[in-house]
């Protein structure tokens, strides 16, 4: 579990630096007498062979984890997998990739631009993971490809890194509902992405979820600094299957309505 932890260390460092500062405060927040729990977390990508889903899918399988779910979202041309390790106490992780064929003529062309400029060599060392963008962007393309899909828009601005974290409501003491929590959140002035309600999901799904709504981080274009939507927190709240083990699956349904906390006002 050493190299787990080593690259959650790194991914958390980074997310809470650069992509959610807020998740600090949060983080605090919610801690009790034992450490928070991470269920998961979230990588976005490009399906385009240097940085696709297996690319980014590679490291965490080198350290044990293995593909158990498959999803798609038609609507915003997405594919994903998630992968968990043997050992539950390690985090789930959720990957995404956009399926850059589907979309328009423009937009592929900027993707294939920008991935253009990333160096083979940076794609082999599991740094990437957490390193965010290997590329240049200006300002336009930044603003047409957000135009066309936030998350190629959030993709392009802030490359590689964790979207979100998520907090397990499974083991805090103090609360037991995702609302409970998002009611804390709301009192401490945390907004709540109510895209298909606050909360997400059923016990009839085996999954709740909630998030925040994305931190405006600052971010470094051809022509300068921009204020934009960076990372989330997310919390779910998982439930028995009929064995009594947790469903450690995903709803797509949701994560739909989870990709929504980056949009912009």
């Amino acid at each position: 579990m050493e190299r787990v932890e080593q690259l959650f260390d790194n991914l958390w460092q980074d997310y809470i630096q650069r992509l959610c500062p807020s998740a600090d405060q949060v983080h605090t927040l919610l801690t009790e007498d034992e450490p928070l729990l991470n269920d998961h977390i979230a990588l976005r990508t490009f399906n385009l062979p240097k940085v696709g889903l297996d690319v980014l899918a590679a490291p965490f399988i080198a350290i044990g984890y293995q593909p158990c779910g498959t999803y798609h979202f038609e609507g915003k041309k997405l594919y994903a997998e998630h992968f968990e390790h043997p050992n539950p106490a390690a985090p789930k992780v959720f990957i995404s990739e956009l399926l850059v064929g589907q979309c328009s003529s423009l937009l592929q062309q900027a993707v294939r631009d920008l991935v253009k400029q990333v160096p083979e060599m940076a794609m082999k060392d599991p740094a990437f993971l957490y390193g965010g963008r290997l590329w240049d962007i200006d300002l336009a393309t930044y603003e047409m490809l957000a135009a066309e899909s936030e998350y190629a828009g959030w993709l392009a601005a802030h490359g590689f890194g964790a979207n979100h974290f998520t907090v397990s409501i499974n083991q805090l003491e103090q609360f037991t509902e995702v609302a409970e929590v998002n009611h804390l959140l709301e009192h401490n002035g945390f907004a709540i992405n109510m895209s298909g309600g606050a909360v997400k999901g059923s016990p009839e799904e085996m999954l709740e979820q909630s998030s925040t709504m994305a931190d405006k981080v600052p971010v470094a274009f051809l022509e300068g600094v921009k204020q934009v939507s960076g990372g989330f927190y997310e919390f779910a709240k998982r439930y028995p299957k009929s064995d009594g083990e947790l469903y450690t699956g995903f709803v797509a349904a949701s994560a739909d309505k989870i990709f929504e906390s980056t949009n912009s006002d």
